[in-house]
């Protein structure tokens, strides 16, 4: 067998609270139940998703109808009352999953769960099938759109959301909905049943995680069958062709994500799950060349993907415009879902890297400092200051220019509810050999390894402002050698990133994963030191779209330029950076660069924008200044501005500013 699909053994002391539990694999998941976030960056944005993002989802749910769809469903006036798109029931499943999720660890929301769950069950038919949508009086058949009906799509959150209950508190009533939904897709997709798949991919992520959890190989092989079906032409064509639904072409002959970027990322995520799980390494290796080509060649900096606002979709090799950066907050999710299933497949740690990537500048950029706001789509360059949406109102636009509290599709704000809820299972792993740390935040941990050698440690650091990582070993119940593993992550490339052993030991560490292994005792430490600095990057210059620009990126995280630090009330499109002249850190978080605001006469835009090269029809006037950059995932809390993250570069020919250290604001 290949050692990529390892078969890890079953470890009664293991956890059983885990979003994701492969049966194989080179890593271990820790759980919820394993791993605590005890402070920081991650710690304060999970205080405000369950204090404030989960109540918020809930109220507005219960606002628009979408819950009320579930009782109209069971009273018979569902053809008439319904509410919300056709897809409106998968958002109360991936709030369930949240609160399950949350209840897990803090024993809140069981109140909420219960009452959902109440709602839903009522609605549920005597054959397992559950949708306010379709199949009722005065409603189309089901099944009758398997384009764009999304009723498959709703069945795997509801199977999501009760795997997530049995795992965070043990079978309950939503975990027997879900099994019932389960057994009739079973029965009415299997072999003999509809040769279909869902537009929408996502039910196979979730029939593999419940054959994970009740060890029922039927879910299993509806979720391979499923991955097998699409891309034989079985949904209709449509305005933007099969590639929209990844039905273009078998899964296993396409070389690149493609179409619209959520589904192509969730359907990549479940083929990687069906891979694992039957060891089919030609499957899982297919996988990881899509997402090999995707990262090198339709990713943003940001980690953001889907550069098509039409449809939602990735664009073609480099086209990566930032002013069109859609960058939905929902593939950001996804993504991270993918890379955290390549990464326990494969124990390499460029699926962590990009993970990281995603989750400081995507997932979370989309809610608001108080978490009652969201951004459904993630552009890097704003033009014009948006307008403060009204806070009991429902955006129409997913491209709003500020967060906004709801959206008429609002798959964004459960998405980064559940995925804010269940971030402590993303730290960290274990093998045979010892405990794995991929992303840094002050953390507790705690698990056996395969012998039953129980282990404990405490993570403290202030990433990702700092670079400083202490791990302390707290408890090693064996004298045995093991391992600790960290995460030295791909941008430190070009610096120099340290490792100091409990004896005192230090030494450079290159991207990869830097081991200590020794007999610990309680008290030793382990320090990481990279070296976080803001740096200038540049594209590849076959994307067009940033070609004579730079951006900054200060350790994980993406800077940007917001109107709100500029003076003089000017805009972010005066701004003209001087990459000779490294940028610094200035106050607050913020970094300074050497730059310069070019104003234009009046005149100059009401004549033919276009020059020769060797003169200007009217000469613009610079200054120079220092540029105050903040990181991206903070942008548009300090109300209406226009932002990019691309920096035009002095250009060539033009006096450089002066190279002197910037001052600060």
């Amino acid at each position: 067998m290949n050692r990529r699909h390892e078969v890890v053994k079953e470890n009664t002391a293991g956890s059983l609270v885990l979003p994701v539990a492969p049966t194989r694999g080179r890593l271990r998941p820790l759980g919820l139940d394993e791993v605590r976030i005890t402070g920081g960056f991650w710690a304060r944005r999970r205080h405000t998703n369950e204090s404030a993002s989960l109540g918020h989802c809930r109220d507005w749910m219960e606002r628009v109808g979408w819950t009320g769809n579930f009782r109209a469903a069971a009273q018979g006036r569902i053809h008439r009352d319904r509410r919300g798109r056709e897809f409106a029931d998968s958002e109360l499943y991936k709030l369930l999953e949240a609160m399950a999720w949350q209840a897990g660890t803090s024993g809140t929301f069981d109140t909420d769960i219960a009452a959902l769950t109440e709602a839903v069950a009522f609605a549920q038919e005597s054959d397992g099938y559950l949708n306010t949508a379709f199949g009722h009086p005065g409603q189309q058949p089901r099944y009758s759109d398997l384009e764009w009906g999304h009723e498959l799509y709703c069945h795997g959150f509801l199977i999501q959301a009760g795997v997530a209950q049995a795992r965070a508190r043990g079978e309950g009533e939503l975990t027997k909905i879900a099994r019932r939904a389960a057994d009739h897709v079973c029965a009415t997709f299997g072999r003999g049943g509809i040769e279909g798949v869902c537009g929408h991919p996502g039910i196979e992520t979730a029939l593999v995680e419940l054959a994970r959890l009740t060890g029922e190989q039927r879910y299993l092989d509806q979720a391979a069958l499923f991955v097998d079906r699409r891309g034989h032409g079985t949904l209709a064509d449509s305005e933007f062709g099969r590639v929209y639904y990844q039905d273009d072409m078998p899964v296993r002959r396409a070389t690149v994500l493609r179409g619209h970027a959520v589904r192509a990322l969730y359907l990549a995520a479940g083929a990687v799950d069906v891979a694992v799980e039957t060891g089919d390494d030609d499957l899982l290796d297919t996988v990881v060349r899509q997402w090999e080509a995707t990262v090198a060649r339709r990713t943003y900096l940001t980690g953001g993907m889907g550069s098509h606002h039409r449809d939602e979709s990735f664009g073609d090799d480099f086209v990566l415009p930032p002013d069109r950066a859609y960058s939905e907050t929902c593939a950001g999710v996804a993504s991270v879902m993918l890379s955290w299933r390549l990464l326990l497949a494969t124990g390499e740690p460029r699926f962590a890297d990009l993970a990281e990537r995603t989750l400081f500048n995507v997932v979370a950029t989309s809610p608001a400092e108080d978490g009652r706001a969201f951004f459904y789509a993630n552009t890097l360059h704003r033009r014009h200051r948006g307008a403060v949406p009204a806070v009991d109102a429902v955006s129409p636009r997913a491209e709003s220019s500020l967060r906004a509290p709801w959206f008429a599709v609002s798959c964004c704000p459960t998405n980064v509810a559940r995925t804010l809820a269940q971030l402590p299972a993303y730290l960290a792993t274990a093998d045979d050999h010892g405990v794995q740390l991929h992303q840094y935040a002050d953390a507790e941990i705690a698990t056996s390894l395969e012998d039953g050698h129980g282990v404990a440690l405490r993570v403290r650091t202030d990433y990702p402002s700092g670079g400083s990582v202490t791990v302390r070993i707290d408890r090693s119940s064996s004298d045995r050698p093991w391992t600790v593993s960290l995460r030295v992550p791909a941008w430190t490339a070009g610096a120099t990133a340290w490792l100091v052993d409990p004896d005192g030991t230090r030494r450079a560490v290159a991207p990869g994963m830097a081991e200590v292994t020794r007999s610990f005792r309680p008290g030793d430490e382990i320090r990481l030191e990279l070296p976080v600095r803001p740096r200038w990057i540049r594209a590849d210059p076959r994307v067009d779209a940033v070609r004579g620009t730079v951006a900054v990126q200060r350790g994980p995280l993406v800077y940007c330029a917001e109107s709100v630090d500029l003076p003089d009330g000017h805009d972010v499109d005066v701004i003209r950076v001087d990459p000779s002249v490294a940028p610094e850190d200035g106050p607050d978080g913020t970094v300074v660069t050497a730059g310069q605001i070019t104003a234009y006469d009046a005149q100059h835009d009401e004549t033919w924008p276009y020059r020769p090269l060797d003169r200007a029809a009217v000469p613009p006037s610079a200054d120079r200044t220092g540029i105050v950059l903040v990181p991206y995932h903070s942008w548009a809390n300090r109300g209406p501005s226009t932002v990019r993250v691309w920096l035009p570069a002095v250009e060539p020919g033009r006096p450089a500013p002066p190279d002197t250290t910037p001052t600060g604001r």
